[in-house]
């Protein structure tokens, strides 16, 4: 980790960030200062660093989806948005959108997946072949079926692409690889979401899904993570019937394999795993064919219906003709909470995944409100729920808005700020799919950093994060994440981000103590993230979807 390089270049940064702070942000300071720069010059990495304190203390025990912990952290956040003289833009005048929620855990001994072969059943083992998704409509649900291979499981006709066209699964078990065919990064990150491809196996008369493991899925999220991760509930967000989000009936059961059970599924066909493997990490279209197997899939699911919130605060904008329209600043609040110990911590105290962020949204709430004037625009600061699991509140509230859906503009997300080096440039996860990739090199330009293209496709970050729950809604989102450049040549942020991964994502070891926390790094990402939301708000033109972008096109609605 970057720890055991602070010394005397670390010492000489701080000093530097500390004179900056005297006057104005370091790369604006100037003789004519607008608002902006005014605003950029509060952040204070010292605040940052207090609020991660806090939101990742072990009394709010992981802010686990609608748990006490996370209602702590909600109230925390909501306390402090108040004091800031932000408005209340929650349900019924207060700061908090309730969001209804099903929260669900698998019967590890009920569930059950068998294969036969040649007349000959082998029964596969709960936790160490497999692990059953959770069914948000049923409490028992069983499908025996032949398994048909389709690739990655893709059906993207402007791409030309379809595992499907050559295979007809209706009635059938389909077994899918993680990932997609090697498009553009936020497209491969789109036809890689679980939900797309659930979809698209329904669509296609599919009955049950097999989720198979690679080398990629399983350096970036192993196995046994998987099956760690079930210590903790599944959730699905309610509508107003009591209808689960994401979920097609159609579909009996689905479970994931491990790599080993992967492996093995592939015995006796005239392709190997390998060949497969090969395929797919370099994201080239798989052969299509049936397996010689029948599968048989049984799922018991234990539910209970509970209540999430989201916090949402306003900051009136001072212009009478666009205060009306709102850019949200969107961080989730929730982690994993309370899970399996490692190295003797249970508790998942998630300090850069989010409490980052959100000390950050509330950094920034605290510069815009002492702002004179204020952004012309409205700003919306929405912390969320249930990101963890699935993207649930933002999704909810994307669904949902306090505000009227048409009154929003854009939204700016930020997650897992990695602070784990001096900021020198900026990856901006879905920018270029609209005008907002103006505002990142505008913003990026005038604080002398320099946009990146996304380093790590094959993690499909695009799809991970809050941010595209707005996409889905037609809105232009973007996620502004610090880059891998460095001008230290001690510094190697690539080797920094895959050690933590590797050892601190989603670990209870992602806490204030960790090594390598730069809080000046992070109050400059704040400075350049308040400056993003800055120009989105002060431009009369509402931001748009490039001309023909797949997002704009599949997604974007008429919005009056």
């Amino acid at each position: 980790m970057m720890h055991s390089h602070q010394s005397v270049f670390m010492r000489m940064s701080s000093l530097l960030v500390a004179a900056a702070m005297a006057n104005a942000p370091c790369a604006l300071a100037d003789a004519n200062s607008d608002a902006a720069e005014q605003a950029m010059s509060t952040i204070r990495p010292e605040a940052i660093r207090a609020d991660i304190r806090f939101l990742s203390d072990d009394l709010l025990e992981g802010r686990g989806t609608a748990t006490r912990g996370y209602q702590i952290g909600a109230k925390f956040m909501a306390t402090q948005l108040e004091g800031l003289g932000l408005q209340p833009a929650g349900d019924g005048g207060t700061y908090f959108q309730n969001v209804p929620l099903r929260s669900m855990k698998v019967d590890q001994a009920a569930s059950t997946l068998s294969l036969t072969r040649d007349a000959k059943t082998k029964t596969l083992a709960f936790g160490k072949d497999f692990v059953a998704f959770a069914d948000p409509g049923r409490s028992e649900s069983s499908v025996e079926a032949p398994l048909i291979f389709v690739g990655y499981g893709v059906t993207a006709p402007g791409q030309n692409y379809d595992d499907y066209k050559s295979v007809d699964v209706k009635g059938k078990i389909v077994a899918l690889l993680p990932g997609a065919p090697n498009f553009e990064s936020a497209l491969k990150a789109h036809y890689s979401s679980g939900e797309v491809k659930a979809q698209n196996a329904a669509v296609h008369g599919a009955v049950g899904v097999i989720a198979l493991d690679d080398p990629v899925q399983e350096r970036s999220y192993p196995f046994t993570k998987f099956v760690r991760d079930l210590v903790t509930p599944e959730y699905r967000w309610l509508d107003k019937h009591g209808k689960p989000n994401d979920y097609f009936p159609q579909i009996k059961a689905a479970v994931s394999l491990s790599i080993s059970a992967t492996e093995n599924l592939f015995h006796g066909t005239p392709h190997a795993t390998q060949e497969l493997f090969a395929l797919a990490k370099d994201g080239k279209p798989q052969p299509i064919f049936a397996l010689p197997l029948t599968a048989k899939l049984s799922n018991v699911t234990k539910s209970q219906d509970v209540h999430g919130s989201n916090v949402v605060a306003k900051l009136e904008g001072s212009d009478p003709s666009l205060k009306s329209e709102y850019v949200v600043y969107s961080a989730h609040l929730d982690h994993i909470g309370i899970g399996e110990p490692v190295h003797g911590d249970k508790i998942y105290n998630g300090a850069l995944d989010n409490a980052s962020g959100c000390a950050t949204l509330l950094e920034i709430a605290r510069a815009f409100s002492g702002m004179n004037p204020r952004p012309r625009r409205s700003l919306l600061f929405v912390l969320v729920t249930g990101e963890e699991a699935g993207l649930l509140g933002s999704d909810y509230f994307a669904s949902n808005p306090t505000v009227s859906a048409s009154s929003i503009v854009a939204d700016v997300n930020v997650d897992e700020v990695l602070m784990l080096w001096p900021l020198r440039d900026i990856v901006a996860f879905g920018a270029e799919h609209s005008s907002l990739d103006d505002v990142i090199k505008r913003a990026a330009e005038r604080m002398h950093l320099v946009e990146s293209p996304d380093p790590l496709p094959e993690e499909v970050v695009f799809i991970r994060s809050d941010q595209y729950s707005f996409v889905k809604q037609g809105i232009p989102a973007v996620m502004p994440s610090p880059g891998f450049k460095s001008d230290d040549p001690k510094i190697n942020p690539a080797e920094i981000f895959q050690k933590w991964e590797e050892t601190r994502y989603h670990e209870p070891q992602d806490d204030i103590d960790q090594p390598g926390l730069d809080f000046d790094a992070a109050a400059e990402f704040a400075r350049f993230a308040l400056l993003c939301g800055y120009l989105i708000s002060e431009d009369p033109q509402r931001p748009t979807w490039n001309k023909g972008d797949f997002f704009g096109d599949h997604y974007a609605k008429s919005r009056k």
